[in-house]
């Protein structure tokens, strides 16, 4: 897919002074128009020219390992069977906003099961640490935040090195990563600026919603989003 430029109003200042995750978005207020691959309505923010996949956007080809269940899992699998919904964490994420990201996908889990719709969504959480995130890590997190990991429609994906991570998600995801001294944080070494970004793909493969502030966006706003492209 095309990259689109990164967006200097975001601040390179910004990325290097916070330690954990940042929250804003990458996008400008606008008029985005409808898309005829899409279930739902343009956004009210219009992100089509943020540096991320956006609204009517394709969602970047991936193939990644799933180290819980021993798949490789690539998310051009799931076009004309499933939504998606990704995300993209660390397990040693200081400040509670990976923990915040993984409970909307948690949320999305938990109510799919309920309406009878989990065969209808893949849930990816994207590690980009896999220096620290091996699968007992990501086994442990999943545990501490109530995910059932061994549910079919759920993965986390790990890169096979911080380098793959970082392209991953500079060149396809179009977000910068780089690791930045956490001594201010007791026993962490390193951690990560990043973008709460959130992703929700339709069966087609294209971006129905961009989340840039996930972790503070409204969980039943994400819930009711996946039911609705899912149900569609």
């Amino acid at each position: 897919m095309n990259r689109r430029t990164y967006l200097g109003s975001v601040g390179m200042a910004g990325l290097t002074s916070v330690a954990g995750c940042l929250g804003g978005g990458l996008g400008n207020d606008g008029g985005n128009t409808g898309d005829t691959n899409t279930v739902l309505e343009p956004p009210e923010t219009d992100l089509s020219e943020a540096s991320h996949p956006s609204y009517g956007k394709d969602l970047p080809a991936l193939s990644l390992p799933d180290p819980l269940s021993g798949e490789t899992i690539s998310t051009d699998q799931y076009e004309g069977e499933r939504a998606v919904l990704m995300t993209f964490i660390y397990t040693n994420c200081p400040d509670g906003m990976c923990p915040a990201l993984t409970l909307r996908l948690r949320r999305v889990q938990e109510v799919a099961a309920s309406e009878g719709y989990s065969d209808d969504v893949a849930l990816l959480a994207m590690t980009f640490d896999p220096e620290r995130d091996t699968e007992k890590a990501l086994r442990s997190f999943a545990d501490q935040q109530g995910v059932d990991a061994d549910a079919e429609n759920w993965h986390f994906l790990r890169p096979e090195t911080y380098e793959k991570a970082k392209t991953i998600m500079n060149e396809e995801i179009g977000l910068p990563l780089q690791k930045r001294d956490a001594k201010q944080y007791e026993n962490l070494e390193y951690a990560f600026p990043h973008f709460n970004l959130i992703l929700l793909a339709n069966e087609r493969g294209i971006v129905e919603r961009a989340y840039p502030k996930g972790a503070t966006n409204e969980i039943q706003m994400v819930v009711d989003d996946v039911e609705t492209v899912v149900t569609a």
